[in-house]
């Protein structure tokens, strides 16, 4: 059972991290002048699109989602109203927190609030398609000892990964380098990204490693 579920979250992670690839590339190809510091605005929200639309689509292939016992037209609609209102809550939280650690407050704005899209996707998107939008599973996978099945540790390590990269890629920016990658919020998209990223790697290596100590019953 170990094996078949590592398996599974492994190459849904490869697709995912493939869609980050492909989210690269296909505009390049339709694009002219396309760079990723250049028309960085066009990447980040192919990014989050790509990330966002394979995620839904995976999860929902698998069926990670915990079951409900309702299924009526109403309830799904219900579900999917509230998903999308804790998705821009999240935005809007990501967005104040980023300006408090020291982002322009009206500047850069839509840069800014761009970056919190970009997070939310890696980070919220992940737990409405895994928890659903129930905010007391939420807090329970990130307390200590929280998790119950091998997606809620995949959750918390791609969602720590993802915001200790976007922190990590805040120092550079107020280097004297004059680098293109140094302009806001580039240097922290980029480190969250590559965040995410990590998380994906790490998540099936480190449960596949340690899963003889792992004693939550996998759902």
């Amino acid at each position: 059972m170990w094996d078949v579920e590592i398996r599974g979250m492994a190459s849904a992670h490869a697709i995912v991290a493939s869609s980050i690839f492909l989210a690269t590339v296909i505009p390049a190809v339709f694009l002219e002048n396309f760079s990723v510091y250049g028309s960085h605005m066009v990447w980040l929200y192919s990014v989050a699109g790509s990330v966002a639309v394979v995620n839904i689509a995976v999860f929902w292939l698998l069926g990670i989602s915990p079951p409900t016992k309702k299924n009526t037209l109403s309830f799904k609609i219900n579900r999917l109203f509230r998903s999308c209102l804790y998705f821009l809550l999240s935005c809007l939280f990501y967005h104040t927190v980023v300006v408090l650690y020291g982002a322009p407050l009206l500047e850069t704005a839509l840069d800014t609030f761009s970056l919190a899209v970009l997070l939310s996707t890696f980070t919220t998107l992940r737990c409405l398609c895994i928890l659903g939008p129930n905010i007391q599973a939420w807090i329970r996978v990130f307390s200590r000892d929280g998790a119950l099945s091998v997606w809620d540790t995949s959750l918390q390590i791609t969602t720590g990964c993802s915001l200790v990269g976007a922190w990590l890629g805040a120092f550079p920016i107020p280097l004297d380098w004059d680098r293109p990658w140094q302009v806001w919020p580039v240097s922290c998209t980029l480190g969250a990204t590559a965040g995410f990223l990590t998380g994906l790697l790490v998540a099936p290596v480190w449960i596949h490693w340690h899963r003889k100590l792992l004693t939550y019953k996998l759902k």
